[in-house]
């Protein structure tokens, strides 16, 4: 997934440390290297870590509660009651453990996230090896883990300040839309990004009913919102922007904002289907997310190409409206570039961390092969993937997690199920 699109077949890849010491044929690599530990490629694809660019892992926890409704009624009457009920420190870490072991089993090695208690879930996330830009959720509002605005900024500048430099985990910001937080909470916001250089992650224009709420409050779609506040610029990350229009579209291309596109959460939700091959043809760096699995009901980045790629293609009745290599450039390079991970991870380059994701294409139905991008999009499944490194780590072997007990994780989970229940 380079700039060349450079597929190597018989080839090899040696890790050094955390990073990728070289990569080439097999017959170039195995002269040049040696190592005890080697991984028979035979019958693999190998492939950068996959890269979910909008989530709240930790809601994870919420998976089927509620199911089958409006986003607004979801989120208002289901979803914030029982975060309100049940969220708390120790919730979000044993429900990020179970969130990081689905996406790395999926080949998944960095995720975006938006959530409370992050400090929680970095913990979480660190131990068990997973790469992840977190973001200090803001809202107006209290919630069981603030109870204002200052108390919410505070919290994230401490958090920020804490993992700033961690090798793993990325703070950042995280305002939930602009319907949840006042123009000036979002200039507060940019502020404190601006001075820690850190990333926003906001929901945009996810609703008709936000797009609608938004311009009767300020005469402004929601995209022409925020940039009138400042805050659109390419350190901030959309997650959603289903209802866009055309002068959105140049706003966002324009600022070199990223987008996330979550399909399976907004056809679930029937929040509509994001104008993405329009986006793509300005020059938008739109990317994949899964959304929470409240609303998905997965953490399954594969799928999520494999969806984005045949919907786009039925709405706008055009067969090249999204083909199988961009649909995985999206997962991979252009995530990273979005979350400002480029130079460290997205595509597998000498130099760049050892992020990687090993399919086993020995499977009834990933054979024959005649090209590795439509295989990996439209045929290959979460369980293919066998083998996974992050920074340099390997974190699955055999498709097993090694950072940490399987069991244990799920156990706690149900556990935490039958306190919920």
């Amino acid at each position: 997934m380079n700039h060349d699109f450079t597929v190597i077949r018989n080839g090899a890849l040696a890790i050094q440390a955390n990073k990728i010491a070289d990569i080439g044929s097999l017959d170039e690599i195995a002269k040049k290297y040696s190592s005890k530990n080697i991984i028979n490629g035979k019958n693999t694809a190998v492939l950068p870590g996959l890269i979910n660019t909008h989530t709240h892992a930790a809601m994870v926890y919420f998976r089927g509660m509620a199911d089958d409704l409006p986003l607004k009624e979801w989120l208002e009457e289901h979803i914030w009651p029982a975060e309100n009920k049940w969220l708390s420190p120790e919730f979000v870490s044993d429900a990020t453990e179970l969130a990081c072991l689905e996406m790395l089993k999926a080949g998944i090695t960095t995720y975006n996230d938006m959530y409370f208690f992050e400090d929680a879930s970095s913990k979480a996330a660190k131990k068990i090896g997973m790469r992840a830009v977190l973001g200090a959720g803001i809202v107006d509002f209290p919630t069981v883990a603030g109870n204002s605005v200052d108390e919410y900024l505070s919290r994230a500048e401490r958090f920020i300040k804490e993992w700033q430099g961690d090798d793993l985990i990325v703070p950042c910001i995280a305002p939930h839309s602009a319907y949840a937080c006042s123009p000036e909470t979002l200039k507060k916001v940019k502020e404190l990004a601006d001075k820690y250089n850190v990333m926003i992650h906001t929901h945009l224009s996810e609703t008709k009913w936000e797009v609608e709420e938004i311009k009767g409050k300020y005469g402004l779609t929601p995209v022409e919102h925020l940039k009138k506040i400042g805050l659109l610029d390419e350190n901030i990350i959309a997650a959603h922007c289903v209802w866009v229009d055309k002068k959105d579209i140049e706003a966002i291309a324009k600022h070199k904002v990223g987008v996330s596109h979550c399909i399976e959460s907004n056809l679930k939700l029937s929040s509509g289907i994001a104008p993405v091959p329009e986006m793509l043809k300005a020059g938008v760096k739109v990317t994949l997310g899964t959304d929470g699995a409240a609303s998905n009901n997965d953490l399954n980045i594969l799928s999520e190409m494999s969806t984005a790629a045949k919907v786009h293609k039925a709405a706008s009745n055009d067969p090249t409206a999204l083909n199988a290599k961009t649909a995985l450039l999206m997962a991979t390079r252009w995530g990273a570039d979005a979350l400002g991970l480029g130079g460290i991870t997205g595509s597998l380059e000498k130099g760049k961390a050892a992020d990687i994701a090993i399919m086993n294409l020995d499977k009834p139905h990933l054979t024959p092969l005649y090209d590795v991008y439509s295989h990996i999009v439209y045929s290959a499944r979460a369980s293919d993937v066998e083998t996974v490194f992050v920074n340099g780590k390997l974190v699955v072997d055999k498709g097993r997690l090694s950072t940490a007990e399987e069991e244990e994780i799920m156990a706690k989970a149900r556990e935490w199920r039958c306190k919920i229940k």
